[in-house]
Order: structure tokens, then C-alpha cells, then sequence
């Protein structure tokens, strides 16, 4: 708890560019991007994958990947091939770990909404297209959402490897603070991290109750 109040209770890490404000800015910038980057190449190839049920091998390596993948190891291969400077070598590990959690989550939303549903909208005279946008996507909307949530927990918590080649975001606080041994900043760091994905996590549970349709909800 001391360690705690030394780390928010000092002026100095308030102000400035290696305050908190600024810090917390920086890790925002790096996950939004990533997050937004991942839903763009994610959310439509779920759909599409999930309306014709071509393309499902995707799906399963996807799947497969997002329990394997080593971030920080992808990091430093990304390093090693072009180098720092930048802020590509965070965004593409963030991204490939932002992508399966989506993609599966879309598919399976679409996958599973129920066939007679489907079917009726096919005798009510609708396309391809439009049984997809204005039938499957409605009713696999929590499964998206809960994929979107995911991946933006994901991408906030492991964006402190930004740290790791010399960028900012709250990782710094971590790497600083164990380079130096000032324990207080690696705490205050990872409470601050732990607190930006509750937020996540509620503001995508707000999200679901104010774009959810109610007769959706109710037959989850």
C-alpha cells in the first residue's frame, strides 16, 4: 500500500511527459490503433466466412494461434527484421493478437444464428447481402461484441511491450521502474494497466446494452 501512495501521491508523476496523463495517453494511442487495425481486417472476414462457411480452416488455425502466439517473442522478431524507430514493431504483434479473438467470435456469431431464421429470410425474397447486414449480423451481435471485448482487453493489457523498444505507454512505468528499481512505479504501472482494461470491460458492457436489440438479448 506505501508503494501505492508514493507512486500516486508524487507530484512529479502528474506533470510532464513521463506523467501519468501522458503515459496513459501513449498506451491508448498504441492499443486503439491496433484494436481498430485488427476489427477493420477481423469483423468483415467473419462475416463473410461465416455467411458462406468458406474459408473455415481460417477460423480453427486463428483459434489455434491465439493460444500460441508469444507476443513479446513476436516483438523481438519484428525488431530484429525492420529495426525500431517506429511505431509498426507494437502494432503489428498487437494486431495479430487482436485479430483471432474477433474473427472466431464473428464466425461463430453468424454460424450460429438458427437456420429457420435464415431460411425465412430467404422466402421473404432477401439476398445474399441483405440476409447477412440486416438478418445474421442483428442476431450474432452479442457474439461480435464479446469478440470486440476480447481483443480490446487483450491489446490494453499487453500493449506495455511498447517498453520493450524504447516507446511509451504505461509499460515504461514497468520497465523504468524495475531498470531502477523504484518498485513503487512497477506497481503503480500495473494497477494502472489493470485499471484501463476494467474500463474496457465496462465500456463495452455498456456498448452491449445500448446496441443490443432487447429481442436478441432476451434469447441469450
Amino acid at each position: 500500500m506505501n508503494w501505492l501512495i508514493d507512486f500516486f501521491g508524487a507530484a512529479a508523476n502528474w506533470s510532464g511527459p513521463d506523467g501519468i496523463p501522458a503515459r496513459i495517453l501513449e498506451h491508448l494511442e498504441f492499443s486503439a490503433a491496433a484494436f481498430l487495425i485488427a476489427a477493420v481486417i477481423a469483423v468483415p472476414l467473419g462475416l463473410l466466412i461465416g455467411h458462406t462457411g468458406r474459408g473455415a480452416l481460417l477460423i480453427v488455425v486463428s483459434a489455434n494461434a491465439a493460444r500460441a502466439l508469444p507476443t513479446l517473442g513476436l516483438l523481438v522478431l519484428v525488431v530484429l527484421l525492420i529495426g525500431v524507430g517506429t511505431v509498426l514493431p507494437v502494432l503489428i504483434p498487437l494486431v495479430v493478437l487482436a485479430i483471432p479473438p474477433i474473427l472466431v467470435n464473428t464466425y461463430e456469431g453468424v454460424r450460429g444464428v438458427d437456420a429457420d431464421l435464415r431460411d425465412a429470410a430467404y422466402g421473404m425474397g432477401l439476398r445474399g447481402g441483405q440476409v447477412l447486414f440486416r438478418v445474421l449480423t442483428p442476431s450474432a451481435l452479442p457474439l461480435i461484441l464479446l469478440g470486440l471485448r476480447l481483443s480490446a482487453i487483450q491489446v490494453v493489457s499487453t500493449a506495455s511491450v511498447a517498453a520493450f523498444v524504447g516507446l511509451g505507454g504505461l509499460g515504461r512505468f514497468i520497465i523504468d521502474g524495475l531498470a531502477t528499481k523504484t518498485y513503487s512505479d512497477v506497481i503503480g504501472g500495473a494497477v494502472l494497466i489493470a485499471l484501463l482494461a476494467l474500463a474496457v470491460q465496462l465500456a463495452f458492457t455498456v456498448l452491449d446494452r445500448v446496441v443490443v436489440s432487447p429481442g436478441v438479448r432476451q434469447v441469450r
